[in-house]
């Protein structure tokens, strides 16, 4: 208590200074009573207490420097003394900074991912205040050009509204062109943002005169040192987007990558020119959504102001153009994850995350206090003998605190350096190759703030159990008995711990096993296509120049030439192939409506471009009506096939093959087919409606031709390759397995299951130091009574269950409890992957089987080394 007492008070010195000034002034006046009593007078009495006692203020400084000194002599010996019993027991010290590094490294990763991702805004100036604005309806993510222009104008909310959309675009500087991500943004883009170019300037509002008026691009600092070697010389260099010449203004910074938080392009441009990338001009289009807006709101604006500001403007959109923007409104969320689309399902999903690393470091900690409660109680003898001859209980607390405490500095030095590398890694890490997606995470001190807190707060439990036996220790009797007793007396406090921690990791096993049998299931679910022995082409007609009529032939050459391929059963395209990243969708009415509007359509439908041969090429069902022929084209009627959704909402449960329905420009549509429902945008959702029209009828640039072959894709992949090529070889196109381009949309439940599988491999991994931590402890203090039960006759199995029966039923006990809590988790597994079920037989099979290689593991070492007692040798050393 008194090195605890003098280290703080190095927090309050003032206070402390008073009493040591207090406490001189009584000596002084004492000494000069005596003089006084001695004959001096008052002022030689006082004059010579005042020299006796030498200068108040040195007097004061000498007191508290030795107070001070004690207090850190004591803390300093501590330590020393901790060093030296950590390295009498090597192999404790590791283990035990093992166990804390792999617990708080797994929730120093998880804690960088969430920071990165949800709690720290852009890495632009004023970045707390950036919002991204959507519609009213959570998954309503874009606004529409003219919308967006009214928005800007209006609102008094905001310094500034910008727009962007993602998209490719085929850039060439003189050959052939590569295929490029870009963003298309508003002219005033940069300037909200407050970035700076490193190299040239950015394009601005002031260079927008018009459609089609600012034909620039801005570099990423990783496209330019890419691309172009990092060449000063590249501003004022023309080049071509899809055709058309565009100049290069400027580089941007290393640090910018855009306001999406995954996706780096490799150039901007502005909107104003998109027709010449697209081929089709959306900027008068009000009912044409697909750009995504964010604002800047003025200093001292709150959230809720300038949602209602921008909700004032939207009502009276709404009046001003009621076929248009009925139902428009506008919501404020959190930038950098494409809204809702992304940040929808990340919070839930990195909250759960966080809980299961959580569970990770409790388990850890279990597992360090149940390794800490058995070499306490090794040392009780020692700790008895040190009681019983004078020493406080609490200098021996204060060691024992010390010594949990270096171990979980060390543990959580040597966790977050873990971390550090793996979160850098994670920085470098491009998941897939085709598109610039970066897990971007940046650690800053609220990480390694968190690491800390983790450390200190994981040495308490470890700590306290020791202390708890220090405090209630009977020296005579631990003397007396020895330590076998209080092994015996404290098993009770142990199998508690060994049991929580084992159903951690049952937990977190059955966690594991559920993501992955659900990503097996996603990917064996009905998706209205059958992506396994098909081969896709990807490419955009318009960066070879083309229009949306003169691609028509092309595109059909492409197809006829792939079915003749030899091994190739079936070729079509469609202009966005389902759960890619394209598509869009339109309102549909029935035959007869005048008012069309939001309110009065019967659905929302996705619509898709196919040739014919694309059904069969995607092994989509047809289950009435026919297929599209070449000869659906532009004069005859426009006819469409629709799914089963589409079906039952416009039409009933009525026959729908022959039929009429309106498009949103009012056209009338005859239904020709009905082909079953799909997944449209992802693997999630519920079903959708969806309309598919012929080629010739609605031609895209966006073109996936898909090839169904019986032959291995190696063997189909390059013949596709030397058709497209012979084609035209300025086009850009990328060939793979249908499977490989769905690596987007199964991107998250990739990430899910790969970090529960983690998460639990780190789980079975404590759990099997714990048993094995336990039954080594069991036998090697029982190797007497083993001994005497084999003098006696007793066979190996008798042997094996006398040593290791505790530790294998508080394995079952707690591997029991963890799968019941994993039956009650269904909910929380199911914001991580697809198809969640714990339920499942063959999960709960595998974790049975998993928990039980885990006992087997942890107890084959001890149990070998109970069978090899030998009671001569035993004898011998008694």
């Amino acid at each position: 208590m008194g090195m605890l007492r003098r280290f703080a008070n190095l927090f309050r010195r003032s206070k402390i200074d008073d009493e040591i000034a207090a406490e001189l002034e009584a000596h002084i006046a004492l000494r000069t009573e005596d003089n006084l009593a001695r004959g001096m007078s008052p002022g030689e009495a006082r004059r010579e207490a005042r020299l006796l006692f030498g200068n108040p203020t040195s007097t004061r400084e000498r007191v508290a420097a030795a107070d001070t000194s004690l207090g850190l002599d004591n803390l300093a010996r501590d330590l020393r003394i901790a060093v030296r019993q950590l390295r009498r027991s090597p192999g404790f010290a590791l283990t035990a900074i093992l166990t804390l590094a792999v617990g708080i490294g797994a929730n120093v990763v998880v804690f960088g991912v969430l920071n990165s991702m949800l709690l720290k805004p852009l890495r632009v100036a004023g970045g707390e205040r950036l919002f991204q604005i959507e519609g009213q309806q959570e998954g309503d993510l874009s606004q529409s050009y003219p919308d967006f222009d009214d928005f800007r104008s209006r609102n008094s909310a905001f310094s500034g509204l910008a727009a962007y959309r993602i998209n490719q675009a085929g850039l060439s500087t003189g050959g052939s062109a590569q295929r490029s991500w870009l963003y298309q943004v508003s002219g005033n883009y940069f300037d909200m943002l407050g970035v700076e170019p490193a190299l040239g300037r950015f394009f601005h509002q002031s260079d927008e005169r018009g459609a089609n008026s600012a034909p620039y691009i801005v570099l990423s600092d990783a496209f330019w040192r890419r691309r172009f070697n990092a060449d000063p010389r590249v501003v004022g260099m023309t080049v071509d987007l899809n055709k058309h010449p565009f100049t290069i203004l400027g580089v941007a910074p290393h640090s910018f990558n855009g306001t999406e938080l995954f996706f780096w392009p490799d150039f901007w441009m502005p909107m104003i020119n998109e027709e010449q990338v697209e081929g089709y001009s959306f900027l008068l289009k009000r009912f044409n959504h697909g750009i995504y807006v964010i604002g800047m709101l003025k200093p001292g604006i709150t959230p809720r102001q300038g949602t209602d500001n921008l909700q004032a403007i939207a009502h009276q959109l709404t009046r001003e153009h009621p076929n248009e923007d009925d139902g428009l409104a506008a919501r404020l969320v959190k930038p950098g994850l494409m809204g809702d689309l992304l940040g929808g399902p990340a919070r839930p999903f990195l909250a759960a995350i966080t809980v299961l690393a959580l569970l990770v470091l409790v388990a850890a900690c279990v597992n360090l206090a149940g390794i800490f409660a058995a070499r306490a109680s090794d040392r009780t003898r020692e700790l008895a003998i040190c009681i019983s001859i004078g020493s406080p209980r609490w200098r021996l607390l204060r060691r024992v605190l010390v010594e949990a405490v270096l171990i979980s500095l060390g543990g959580g030095v040597a966790g977050t350096l873990i971390a550090a590398a793996l979160l850098g890694g994670l920085t470098r890490w491009q998941p897939i190759s085709e598109f610039p997606i970066h897990v971007t995470v940046s650690p800053d001190m609220r990480v390694y703030a968190i690491a800390l807190l983790l450390t200190l707060a994981s040495s308490i439990l470890p700590g306290l159990l020791p202390a708890r036996q220090i405090w209630r220790t009977d020296a005579m009797q631990a003397m007396r008995t020895g330590a076998a007793s209080a092994i015996i007396r404290r098993l009770t406090l142990r199998d508690v711990l060994l049991s929580v921690q084992i159903a951690v990791c049952a937990l977190l096993v059955t966690a594991a096993l559920v993501s992955l049998r659900g990503m097996v299931r996603s990917l064996h679910s009905s998706m209205g296509f059958v992506p396994q022995g098909a081969v896709v082409a990807l490419t955009d007609m318009h960066m070879g120049g083309y229009s949306n009529q003169s691609a028509f032939p092309v595109q059909r050459r492409m197809v006829e030439e792939a079915a003749r391929i030899p091994g190739v059963t079936a070729a079509g395209t469609i202009d966005d192939a389902p759960l890619s990243t394209g598509g869009s969708s339109s309102p549909v009415y029935r035959e007869g409506t005048t008012d069309r509007k939001a309110s009065t359509s019967v659905t929302s439908a996705r619509y898709y471009s196919i040739s014919p041969g694309y059904l069969q090429a995607a092994e989509t069902k047809l289950l009435a009506g026919r297929d599209f022929t070449w000869a659906d084209g532009p004069a005859t009627v426009k006819v469409a096939i629709v799914n089963q959704t589409f079906a039952r909402r416009m039409f009933g449960n009525a026959s729908v093959v022959g039929r009429h329905y309106l498009s949103g420009d009012g056209t009338s549509i005859e239904v020709v087919g009905v082909v079953e429902d799909g997944k449209y945008e992802s693997l999630t959702e519920e079903p959708k409606a969806a309309m598919f029209f012929p080629l010739a009828q609605a031609t895209e640039g966006d073109t996936s031709l898909v090839v169904r072959s019986g032959l291995p894709a190696a063997e189909v992949a390059p013949a596709l390759n030397r058709m497209l090529t012979s084609i035209d070889s300025s086009l850009p196109f990328s060939v793979q397995t249908w499977p490989d381009a769905l690596g987007l949309v199964l991107f998250p439940a990739r990430v899910a299951t790969a970090a529960l599988g983690v998460m639990g491999l780190l789980a079975a991994m404590l759990a099997i130091t714990g048993v094995f931590g336990m039954a080594a402890y069991s036998v090697s203090k029982r190797m007497r009574e083993l001994g005497i039960r084999v003098a006696m006759g007793a066979n190996p199995p008798q042997l094996v269950r006398s040593a290791l029966g505790r530790p294998v039923l508080l394995l079952l006990a707690g591997s029991a409890l963890g799968l019941a809590a994993g039956m009650l988790t269904t909910r929380l597994l199911a914001f991580l992957v697809y198809q969640a079920t714990p339920r499942d037989p063959l999960v709960l099979a595998g974790a049975l089987l998993t928990m039980t290689l885990i006992g087997l593991i942890a107890t084959s070492i001890p149990a070998a080394r109970a069978l090899k007692v030998n009671p001569a040798q035993l004898l011998r050393e008694e």
